[in-house]
């Protein structure tokens, strides 16, 4: 598996991470403290969870799909 080299999380720890929130067991706030990552990187986590399930944990491309101009 291809890691982003300045990813917090491997995608298995993010969905352990979602689940945490989603099941009740943490809050978005004590995720962030116990995961080390921002309460905005735990509710993005979990939303996208919620939408995607398991593959929308992998890390995806920031590049643009549409770059204007070229």
């Amino acid at each position: 598996m291809n890691i982003h080299k300045n990813a917090r999380l491997t995608p298995l720890r993010r969905e352990e991470m979602a689940l945490a929130v989603i099941e009740g067991g943490f809050s978005k706030a004590h995720a962030a403290r116990t995961y080390g990552v921002s309460a905005k990187i735990v509710a993005r986590w979990v939303e996208r969870y919620k939408a995607e399930g398991s593959k929308g944990m992998a890390d995806r491309s920031s590049r643009p799909t549409v770059m204007p101009g070229l």
